[in-house]
């Protein structure tokens, strides 16, 4: 569905993405992880039409994306969320997800209609006439998942939806994502929350320095000694092997 073809981005003297390929299959729900600063949310910046690559391709159903405004991108199926959750806070529950719901409804009403359909789905549906600025922060999280569900995506990039939620939010809200995924809905997400990652997704690839450096199944990855490095600093993964080590002769 989607194939990431040696993209490079560079702003000034900072290497944000330095030749990244990979490919998502339609269907799956994928994770890319890396450490704060690896490049993440300008590869999903490049692949939304927010920044343009360097160099590389992104191609999705066969057709290139590069040059393509956000808008163009989101009309044929990629829909994505921001770290920095920004409602229209003078817009109630359902109007804001109605503002995403138009792209393909010219009618208010349709519109209206299924923003409701959305919200009930990712579990706003008490809250449809809520101010938006009077939201929790898993509140807002989910209306701003909402608010790209309701674009009909066929691929939907999620950035980092569960910052900020505690424990029983976060296992609140995988279930939500799984749902998305089981409704036919190709999903890659960005996320710190190792645990949803382990739950939810089927591969992952790992981002350090704007440079992939492990790709695999979220087991694969979490014993790889190149990412515990990236996460935890040079020679954690030695330490971590020595510690097993004394803790399995003790």
């Amino acid at each position: 569905m989607l194939e990431i073809k040696n993209l490079a981005k560079r702003f000034g003297g900072l290497i944000a993405t330095n030749d990244v390929s990979f490919t998502i299959q339609a269907g799956s729900l994928s994770a890319l992880i890396g450490p704060n600063g690896a490049g993440k949310t300008t590869i999903f910046a490049q692949i939304s039409g927010f920044h343009k690559p360097d160099s590389g391709d992104i191609c999705f159903e066969g057709r290139s994306l590069v040059g393509l405004t956000p808008e163009e991108i989101c009309l044929l199926g990629v829909a994505r969320t921001f770290q920095i959750v920004q409602p229209f806070a003078g817009l109630n529950v359902r109007e804001n997800i109605a503002v995403g719901a138009h792209l393909h409804r010219a009618s208010r009403r349709a519109a209206l209609e299924h923003a409701e359909a959305i919200a009930h789905r990712v579990g706003l549906g008490p809250q449809l006439d809520k101010p938006a600025a009077a939201l929790t922060v898993a509140g807002r999280k989910r209306l701003e998942l909402a608010k790209a569900l309701a674009t009909d995506p066929k691929l939907l990039l999620l950035d980092e939806v569960m910052a900020g939620l505690n424990p029983a939010e976060i296992d609140e809200i995988i279930p939500v994502i799984r749902g998305i995924r089981k409704s036919g809905i190709t999903i890659l997400l960005i996320e710190h929350v190792m645990r949803a990652v382990m739950n939810l997704s089927d591969h992952a690839w790992v981002l350090n320095n704007g440079s992939l450096i492990a790709s695999g199944t979220p087991a694969q990855i979490a014993a790889d000694p190149q990412v515990i490095e990236a996460y935890l600093g040079h020679g954690a993964a030695g330490r971590m092997q020595a510690q097993q080590a004394q803790a399995r002769h003790a």
